[in-house]
């Protein structure tokens, strides 16, 4: 039996992304050696830069739809497109690097030995009839729309990684994450705090997609990245799935007028066709995580854009070559 509060080697896929560089940051400061794979297809070097020389972690160029050969302790598999720009842009390599991704992934910890853990998505709940989405609620999901290669493939890799632990005895561990926000986002990846706080600091207009009467649920980067870790470190008969989101529901149009006022922007307002398949509600039922992980979000929404628009105002203020590395 491993020893879960020694040091340990610990894979992220997707690390140098935006959950995974922050999820890097996490695991360093606890003292674990840390070994970051990714594509570069929606990651950046730059995300992870600042830890390059760290004694304890290492990058390596890899696409997890092909298998990894290495020795480590635990896995988080972040690894995938997680905005409705990247993922569309390819959707047969989304369901590719969530379907073959857990089956390599997988395959890994099953000859190490190893636990890991599943960023999965509030996708699976699809456009949700129960509201707050609870764990047991099996979802809405179209199985041949344009978001399908991110919900169905996340959905699908969930049944992977329960079937790996049914019949290998695998230890897993499977998160739901909701809405995540902060810095290190990427400047045009789509997502709605993302699109927001650019169009607004080049005070351009702000579009909404719908009416601005949908919601979703916000989470500060940090306050998901100390989920996943307590996630990770529950006893071994706990596999999840666990919703990891902040509960309080904010409508969209609610969002748009809040950063304007945050950025003191000149922005307008412009409404658009929503897209296919895009939810009307999303809110996470986090009570699960509440009990079993002893985890609530505690950096609410105006501290945490605060912390994004400063972010983004330097990355603004001083723009990168674009690129995958």
């Amino acid at each position: 039996m491993r020893n879960y509060d020694s040091r340990k080697r610990i894979l992220v896929t997707g690390g140098a992304g935006f959950l995974g560089s922050h999820l890097c940051d996490r695991l360093l400061e606890q003292g674990h050696e840390v070994l970051c794979a990714d594509n570069l297809f929606t990651g950046t070097k730059r995300n992870v830069e600042h830890l390059h020389g760290h004694p304890r972690f290492e990058f390596i160029r890899h696409d997890v739809t092909f298998p990894l050969y290495v020795e480590v302790d635990e896995i988080y598999n972040l690894a995938c497109p997680a905005s409705p720009i990247h993922y569309q842009h390819d959707p047969v390599q989304t369901t590719k690097t969530s379907v073959h991704g857990a089956i390599n992934m997988l395959g890994l910890a099953k000859r190490l030995g190893a636990r890991i853990l599943q960023a999965s998505t509030s996708e699976v709940y699809g456009d949700a009839v129960v509201h707050p989405q609870v764990e047991s609620y099996w979802g809405n999901v179209n199985p041949i729309g344009i978001r399908s290669c991110y919900d169905e493939g996340k959905r699908c890799a969930e049944t992977l990684f329960f079937d790996y632990h049914r019949q290998h005895g695998i230890e897993i561990k499977v998160a739901r994450i909701f809405n995540t926000y902060g810095p290190r986002m990427h400047p045009h990846d789509g997502r709605v705090v993302s699109n927001f706080i650019v169009q607004a600091l080049n005070n351009e207009p702000i579009t909404i997609y719908g009416d601005g009467s949908q919601t979703r649920s916000f989470c500060y980067v940090d306050d998901l990245i100390r989920a996943l870790v307590a996630l990770m470190a529950t006893p071994v008969d706990f596999a999840g799935p666990v919703n990891l989101g902040n509960p309080v529901e904010y409508r969209i149009g609610e969002l748009a007028r809040k950063i304007v006022e945050l950025t003191g922007s000149r922005s307008t307002i412009e409404y658009r066709k929503l897209p296919e398949d895009d939810p009307v509600q999303r809110q996470p039922d986090i009570a699960l995580a509440r009990t079993r992980l002893n985890w609530e979000p505690q950096i609410d929404l105006d501290e945490g854009l605060a912390k994004t628009i400063g972010y983004f105002e330097a990355v603004l203020r001083t723009p990168a070559p674009e690129g995958r590395g």
